[in-house]
């Protein structure tokens, strides 16, 4: 199961974006960046269109949801 708390790219605060997990210290949904590579977006593309999200942040969350599928 994918825990976000465990991720230190993101934060979820209540009142912020309606409580969605977001990339820390923006109003970026965590949610923006499965759906835009979905899509077909790459992660260039990602970062420039949500400037406010670094690459770092981005790799964590990739690394995280592939960590939670390989425990799964």
């Amino acid at each position: 199961m994918l825990t976000w708390s465990q991720c230190s790219a993101v934060e979820r605060l209540p009142g912020k974006v309606s409580g969605v997990w977001l990339f820390r210290g923006t109003r970026v949904p965590v949610k923006a960046l499965f759906e835009n590579l979905e899509s077909g977006a790459t992660v260039e593309n990602f970062l420039e269109w949500f400037p406010g999200v670094t690459r770092g942040q981005v790799e964590a969350v990739l690394e995280h949801a592939q960590r939670s599928l390989v425990e799964a």
